[in-house]
């Protein structure tokens, strides 16, 4: 199934230069990207990143093990942009940032922590796909989960609507 992402250039920018900035004691940051989707003909899918949600830096819980650890008010708070945006639907993307050129990945840590939490993205938006991306300082992959309880598809190629624009593919 073809699973691709667009986002804003504007966007994309204010992502990386907030995951960017130094955090007190995590080692990098984390946020989520608020999305829009619609499916295609052939049942591949279009994401659309509409808004991003910084984890605000109280919410960040010191646990030298991983880079940064967000506690449960971090989800609460995703969990509840996505309730409370009613028939809009709101499908939720954990995002972070990996800072080098090229393409990035996932590390075991991400891809288990992943299955861990996305699944409970649905709780509050059923409808919607869930996932978790990834970004370098120019490129991007992600994971992508249509139900609760499917396997993540990979993220085939990440669009940065702007002048100019950007295609990045990962298959």
């Amino acid at each position: 199934m073809t699973v691709i992402f667009r986002a804003r250039g504007d966007l994309l920018r204010m992502v990386r230069d907030d995951l960017h900035r130094p955090h007190a004691f995590a080692a990098e940051r984390v946020g989520f990207l608020l999305c829009r989707a619609g499916q295609f003909t052939d049942g591949g899918l279009a994401i659309l990143a509409a808004d991003y949600d910084p984890v605000r830096d109280m919410d960040y819980l010191d646990d030298p093990r991983v880079g940064a650890m967000m506690g449960s008010a971090a989800i609460r708070r995703a969990l509840e942009h996505a309730y409370n945006s009613g028939k809009q639907n709101i499908g939720i993307f954990h995002i972070h940032m990996h800072n080098h050129s090229g393409r990035p990945g996932f590390s075991h840590i991400d891809l288990a922590e992943n299955k861990k939490f996305v699944p409970d993205f649905f709780n509050a938006a059923p409808a919607m796909p869930h996932g978790a991306i990834v970004l370098s300082r120019d490129e991007a992959v992600g994971q992508c989960w249509r139900h609760r309880h499917a396997n993540p598809d990979p993220i085939n190629r990440f669009v940065s609507v702007a002048a100019p624009l950007q295609i990045w593919r990962t298959e």
